[in-house]
């Protein structure tokens, strides 16, 4: 048995969550979220906990198993307290705004790029430098976060661009001077 798949997810007192077959939709302060499951897997709900169960042993159920009671564990985190990813920005003159709901960002192009924030997803801006990612869908705050992140990932030497908060970077050193070189 899955050591993840067999835990029970325990609803919140303010999370409504409806199993309808393999669809199941919860609701929650924060927002709603509706998500279709594989049809072999069987979700049940009973005493304010939802369980997940598998018909076999085979190596499909087994994945299925852990993933199914992952999504729906993030699917109740996610109407309760939401999720939220931090990026930086670093490098001389990068810096970012919100202008009409986008985020525009001067990270040395020509242009300002501008992003639009899917719908379930807003950005703050909380500095020049650094930008939060925010809403109750894991995946798709983690997905635009890295769109974001696409734009200007940061450069092994001078480790100029954007970065997740709490990031190891790879650094490479530079050129180094030749000793004792004949003039």
């Amino acid at each position: 048995m899955s050591r993840i798949g067999r835990l029970p997810v325990t609803i919140p007192a303010d999370v409504t969550v409806t199993v309808q077959g393999n669809m199941v939709a919860v609701e929650g302060p924060k927002g709603t979220l509706t998500r279709t499951f594989h049809p072999d897997m069987r979700i049940s709900q009973e005493d304010g906990k939802v369980t997940v169960a598998r018909p076999s042993d085979s190596g499909l159920h087994r994945s299925l198993h852990g993933l199914s009671r992952s999504l729906l564990s993030n699917m109740v985190d996610g109407v309760t307290k939401g999720f939220q990813k931090d990026l930086e920005i670093s490098g001389v003159g990068y810096r970012a705004q919100l202008v009409d709901g986008k985020l525009v960002m001067q990270l040395g192009f020509s242009h300002p790029v501008a992003m639009a924030p899917p719908e379930g997803v807003s950005f703050v801006v909380e500095g020049p430098t650094r930008i939060s990612v925010r809403g109750v869908n894991k995946e798709l705050v983690g997905e635009t976060a890295a769109r974001i992140r696409r734009v200007r990932p940061p450069e092994p030497y001078k480790g100029k661009g954007l970065h997740y908060v709490g990031e190891v970077l790879r650094r490479k050193a530079g050129k180094s001077s030749k000793v004792g070189a004949k003039k």
